[in-house]
């Protein structure tokens, strides 16, 4: 089992840039695929990034695409996602999550894949 914790989330204007952090503690942080989901007030929970064991692979919502980065250091058992040129609709509560996947080099953008979730971090854009 895998603990997940996010940081880093706050108020920004538009056009500005925000990095989350997502710590993990417990079982091997490589053995996990990650990933970042969101969920604005009242709409579903949707996928934003992932990115595999390796750090070899990632894949990105057309949303963020070319705005946002994720990225991982297994030494430090973190995952990250730089978020730039940022957008008020991109306000919402931003999750990791990690999914138990055998290789290394494999992702998934589906919320059932992912086993464990942290708590959240509120990302808020002003216009």
């Amino acid at each position: 089992q895998v603990q997940l914790v996010e940081s880093g989330g706050g108020l920004v204007q538009a056009g500005g840039s925000l990095r989350l952090s997502c710590g993990a503690s417990g079982r091997t942080f490589g053995d996990y695929a990650m990933g970042w989901f969101r969920q604005a007030p009242g709409k579903e929970r949707e996928f934003v990034a992932s990115i595999s064991r390796s750090a070899t692979t990632t894949y990105y919502a057309d949303s963020v695409k070319g705005r946002f980065t994720i990225s991982r250091d297994n030494a430090k058992n973190t995952v990250y996602l730089q978020m730039n040129s940022l957008k008020a609709e991109d306000t919402a509560v931003y999750y990791c999550a990690a999914a138990v996947i055998r290789s290394l080099w494999a992702i998934t953008h589906l919320h059932s894949d992912y086993d464990y979730w942290g708590q959240g971090t509120q990302v808020t854009v002003s216009s």
